[in-house]
């Protein structure tokens, strides 16, 4: 004999609000929007809008998750270069009261947004920096400095075990160096393969991935990676050449985006540890943009489209979970 439930079906929830954190196949309605929802999993991997940061900028930093994202430093017009922090809980972005103790650009960080890193750039004055700075979810404290001073470099790892590499130290010298940070000192790594600055970076400080960039004559879609000694070429090169983008993820799952070629670039890629591919583009084209979170759940946010912008966008990969709507008349 048939039970009720297979007859009439289970209920529907109503709610005035959305469930905080709902599962996979569950449904409900929301009699405030009057709307029917439904959370199921995404089978390929797009962007949608976040809150918009409070200060729009271009050559910032960036690092942790999509919901505990970290945007550091920058220069914008009119204000120019800047220490302004910023601290994002998966829907806005908070001012903190700790602003970096030297205002700069063109700059990378990593880390966690508690625990985050920011070394190198340029600032106010014409030289290149190798200033280092550890972020404890409030302040800003000195860490200690590059072995050499310079821009436009990428990064990977955490602030107590961080990998800096490629970068300029005046046009148009690409740079090969990498350095390995342990809290307090950083050394002297591997030379990247390839000679590039403006590139992208991912992983951990011994499984770190590089890709992109510029060369200094052109640009490249050479991908490197590295295993805490040595960078090895990977098969696998970026399917559109830039520079001034960004990247974030693992070795083996990375996404970059953003960019120039030029012009300026709203594409996206995933990279598997053996090759990349293209997926859904940025909805804002945008180069001298910063990046955090995974391969499944990115951040890309600021950047200069132009102008500099404050616009910020979540990445749900395929696989991530997605809430859908139904509008009820």
């Amino acid at each position: 004999m048939a039970e009720y439930i297979d007859i009439k079906g289970q209920n529907v929830l109503v709610v005035s609000s959305d469930p905080e954190n709902p599962t996979v196949g569950q449904i409900w309605y929301n009699s405030t929007s009057n709307t029917l929802k439904g959370l199921g999993v995404s089978t390929v991997g797009a962007w949608a809008t976040g809150g918009n940061m409070n200060t729009a900028r271009g050559e910032l930093a960036g690092c942790g998750s999509q919901t505990a994202g970290l945007a550091f430093g920058g220069y914008s017009a009119p204000t120019g270069y800047t220490g302004t922090t910023e601290e994002y809980d998966g829907a806005s972005w908070t001012t903190s009261p700790g602003s970096l103790g030297t205002a700069r650009a063109s700059f990378t960080g990593c880390g966690t947004q508690i625990a985050g890193l920011a070394f190198g750039g340029q600032g106010p004055t014409p030289a290149y920096s190798a200033l280092t700075e550890e972020y404890d979810g409030s302040t800003w404290s000195p860490g200690g400095n590059l072995g050499t001073a310079r821009r436009f470099l990428a990064s990977a790892g955490t602030q107590t075990a961080g990998l800096g590499f490629g970068g300029d130290f005046g046009p148009p010298t690409a740079s090969t160096l990498t350095e390995e940070y342990d809290g307090s000192t950083w050394t002297s790594g591997g030379s990247l393969n390839t000679s590039r600055e403006q590139l992208g970076g991912a992983g951990t400080q011994t499984a770190g991935l590089a890709f992109g960039g510029y060369t200094g004559t052109a640009n490249t879609g050479a991908t490197e990676e590295y295993n805490g000694t040595s960078w090895t070429t990977s098969p696998g090169s970026m399917n559109t050449t830039r520079r001034y983008f960004t990247g974030t993820g693992l070795q083996t799952a990375a996404l970059g985006f953003g960019g120039t070629l030029p012009p300026t670039t709203a594409a996206t890629e995933e990279y598997n540890g053996t090759s990349w591919a293209t997926v859904n583009s940025l909805n804002t084209a945008r180069a001298q943009l910063a990046g955090a979170g995974t391969i499944s759940a990115g951040l890309a946010f600021g950047g200069e489209a132009p102008p500099y912008t404050n616009a910020t966008e979540e990445w749900n990969g395929a696989g991530s979970p997605l809430t859908k709507t139904i509008s009820v008349d």
